[in-house]
């Protein structure tokens, strides 16, 4: 049994591959679409880990549904048949709480859910649609980021609005990421040798596209930057992140925007990539202000590390003490320099980076980072979604409740 995971990002396509018919469910094939569709002083390539060997295609990947195709047919040249296929889906708005088969029953609920995440929901449904071209054979299923959230308190997840808006429209903060949270709460849980159940953390989960942070009281997510969609919060490679909606009602008016092209502006042409000017890749970033002292790579830089420090110490303040501080996701797991930054200056809330570690950690393990005497362990680790999406396969075929 064979279970292929296809996990879109904004910018990225993660997959993997699932021998499922054994308890450990080896990974048997793995890969990464960087770049998709975005504009970058880098040009876009995809890579493949087949057993020990790697793969490197660089080439222009303008759509999730291109990545998929380059992924199905580096699959078929290894000779590997796949019997399920399962897809993070990032909202599922108040009607999907659990993973489920893709059914005709189902499916128009699934589309009714496209809007709430204008950069993902799409991306994974043409994804959807492109396995039932190359694999028409093959079930597939959803995972949702947004059931982790579910614990949110409604004074964390109910909107300042008059409360009939509310109830007629279920307008909520929901949250996102919940599959990569899941599973780094999991493992520091692990390194640590505590209960889950017993531990505040502050968990960052930053990414080469979305990028958000979650406080967590005993193992519970009990704030989340991101809201209503995934363009609030921090600011991110091409979304705004939180802004003052007001301003949002002065774009459509002096600009004459569609409510198509305020999107578009909000979700693809801002963030990182706007302020900037040239690109939404913090590497690219990093680079300019080190080789070139570019003004706007330093403003931009400087205003992703201060909107993810303030939340960061918000969250500190929420729960009153933080047991862990997570960095996760390519950014996160990667970037020595983010983290130092985002670290710095918050000894006060017993948040203290050993900056050795810290420029020493390899990104494609677990690394505790802290500094001799820090209240807070930390630490930074890649992030494992797909496992968590095969898992919840492997539920479904056998009928468990996860």
């Amino acid at each position: 049994m064979k279970i292929l995971v296809f996990n879109c990002g904004s910018s990225s396509l993660n997959y993997k591959v699932y021998d499922a018919s054994q308890d450990e469910m080896p990974v048997l094939m793995s890969g990464k679409a960087h770049r998709v569709g975005v504009t970058s002083s880098e040009a876009a390539f995809i890579e493949h880990n087949i057993g020990t060997s790697y793969q490197k295609d660089i080439q222009p990947i303008p759509d999730h549904p291109h990545a998929a195709r380059l992924v199905l047919k580096t699959l078929q040249e290894q000779g590997i048949e796949i019997d399920i296929i399962g897809h993070r889906f990032v909202h599922g708005g108040d009607t999907f709480q659990a993973s489920t088969w893709l059914t005709p029953e189902i499916e128009p609920k699934i589309r009714a859910c496209l809007p709430l995440a204008s950069l993902h929901n799409p991306n994974s449904w043409s994804v959807i649609e492109t396995c039932r071209e190359y694999l028409p054979r093959s079930q597939q299923y959803l995972t949702f980021d947004t059931a982790y959230h579910a614990s949110l308190p409604p004074a964390a997840y109910i909107y300042p609005l008059p409360a009939q808006i509310i109830e007629e429209n279920g307008y909520r903060k929901y949250g996102f990421h919940g599959l990569s949270y899941q599973y780094v709460t999991h493992q520091v849980a692990q390194a640590l040798n505590r209960d889950l159940r017993e531990l505040n953390m502050i968990a960052c989960h930053l990414g080469t596209g979305g990028s958000s942070a979650t406080a967590i009281r005993n193992g519970k997510s009990v704030d989340t930057s991101m809201g209503y969609t995934p363009l609030a919060g921090l600011m991110m490679s091409t979304r705004t992140g939180d802004l003052d909606v007001l301003l949002v009602l002065r774009l459509l008016a002096d600009h004459s925007l569609t409510p198509f092209e305020l999107d578009t502006l909000l979700n693809k042409k801002s963030g990182l990539l706007g302020v900037s000017g040239f690109s939404s890749d913090i590497r690219d970033i990093q680079k300019y202000i080190h080789e070139k002292a570019h003004a706007q790579a330093t403003l931009a830089y400087a205003m992703y590390i201060r909107r993810l420090k303030e939340t960061i110490a918000g969250y500190a303040v929420l729960l009153g003490h933080v047991d862990a501080l997570i960095f996760t996701d390519d950014i996160g797991a990667q970037n020595n320099t983010v983290r130092q930054d985002a670290c710095l200056g918050l000894d006060w809330c017993g948040i203290q980076l050993d900056i050795s570690k810290n420029e020493h950690a390899a990104g494609d393990r677990m690394n505790r980072i802290d500094a001799p005497g820090s209240r807070t362990a930390i630490f930074c680790l890649p992030t494992d979604e797909e496992g968590v999406i095969a898992r919840e396969g492997k539920h479904l075929l056998e009928g468990i409740k996860a």
